[in-house]
Parts: structure tokens; C-alpha cells; sequence
């Protein structure tokens, strides 16, 4: 299975969370699942920690990598065709981060790893 995963999924992993769901888990921790990590996700950590309402590491570059290596997760780029699509999706949700989300899991046909359940709107199949 081909995985993208929510911004938060990805912090609560990291984190250890318990919040996690089981299944969620389950299936980031399989090794036969690729697991992806968007430059958008960074993008929205990034702001929201230089906002201060996000507690990370301050040499933000060295942990995201060291994160992705550790966990063998891909990183996903954005795109230009994955930017020109969030024109073509339906305005269910607001947030900038998780539209670009919606499009990156459409058109690479991934499934979502997130607890959001405003993500039932897309045309994107979820997983939690």
C-alpha cells in the first residue's frame, strides 16, 4: 500500500503518541507499505513552529531528514500539476496544507493516513 501521511499522523508517529490509532500504526509500521512525507507537511510544521504554536527541534532541516531516514519514509515533493489541481477541488475545506494534501493522495493515488475527517469529502480514500 502506498501511504501519505497527514501532517499530524506524522508527529504523533515521531512522537510516539498514543493517539494513533491501531490500524494507523499498523500500517505505517508494515515494511511491505511505502510510507510518504510531503514537502507540504514540512511546509505547515515549519510556519506553525515559527508561529509558535508548534513545539520541534529547533535545526528543523536536520530532524525532518533524520526523521525520514529513521523511519524510511519518501518524501514527497509538490509538484506543479499537484498545485494546479487544488483549482479543481471542491471548497469542503479551507486549510491550504491539507487541499494540497487531497491532491498529492489523488493524483499519485495514495492513501491518507489521518484522523481529519474532513478528508471524506475528497475523492481520496483515508485511512485511521
Amino acid at each position: 500500500m502506498n501511504l501519505l501521511l497527514d501532517t499530524h499522523t506524522f508527529l504523533w508517529w515521531v512522537a510516539g503518541d498514543e493517539q494513533l490509532s491501531v490500524q494507523a500504526k499498523r500500517a505505517i509500521g508494515d515494511p511491505q507499505n511505502t510510507v510518504r512525507f510531503s514537502a507540504a507537511s514540512a511546509w505547515e510544521i515549519a510556519i506553525k513552529a515559527s508561529l509558535g504554536r508548534l513545539d520541534v527541534p529547533r535545526d528543523l532541516t536536520r530532524f525532518l531528514a533524520e526523521q525520514l531516514w529513521l523511519n524510511d519514509f519518501v518524501e514527497l515533493p509538490v509538484h506543479v500539476s499537484h498545485a494546479a489541481f487544488v483549482q479543481s477541488l471542491p471548497r469542503h475545506h479551507r486549510d491550504p496544507f491539507d487541499r494540497m494534501l487531497v491532491a498529492q493522495a489523488h493524483l499519485d493515488d495514495l492513501v491518507l493516513v489521518t484522523r481529519d475527517p474532513a478528508f471524506e469529502a475528497y475523492d481520496v480514500t483515508a485511512l485511521w
